[in-house]
């Protein structure tokens, strides 16, 4: 069936499937994630950390927490909202919760990595090896994206 031959129902059904589907993964990564930071805390080591390593680890730990919220929200919805016709919204919503959630977790990944790297390094170059890690996550997952978009956009106008 080519997509112009796809009725509303069939193509809302479609991008919700292919919408989970993609969640599973990220879903599956962000809570092994969540676990791993949350069992720092209760380590030896962590008793002697700095204020800055704490504080660091919190707001990644939260960041984790917000990410997985995010991308397990449009499964809830769905569960709520299916039988009620109203698949547009749950698919609407859920794009923006999956995005939300991957910037989340984005921020969780470079926490993460920073915090490794503050332990191993410390100092300027942690903070340079997080800051790398944030520029690959934000490039891959939301500035490449997003010129790929623009310049298809332009590709059509011309």
């Amino acid at each position: 069936m080519s997509e112009a031959e796809e009725s509303d129902q069939h193509r809302l059904a479609r991008n919700l499937n292919e919408l989970l589907q993609e969640l599973r993964v990220a879903q599956a990564g962000v809570q092994i994630l969540f676990g791993f930071l949350l069992s720092i805390a209760f380590t030896v080591k962590y008793e002697s950390a700095s204020g800055y390593i704490r504080v660091t680890h919190l707001v990644t730990v939260l960041c984790a927490a917000v990410a997985v919220a995010f991308l397990t929200a449009p499964a809830a919805w769905h569960r709520v909202l299916f039988r009620q016709g109203r698949r547009e919204e749950v698919v609407r919503s859920g794009n923006t919760f999956a995005l939300t959630g991957l910037a989340f977790l984005a921020l969780a990944m470079t926490g993460t990595v920073l915090l490794l790297a503050e332990v191993i390094l410390g100092g300027w170059p942690a903070i340079l090896v997080g800051a790398l890690a944030f520029i690959i996550f934000a490039g891959l997952w939301f500035a490449l994206p997003i010129a790929s978009a623009h310049g298809a956009q332009d590709g059509e106008r011309s």
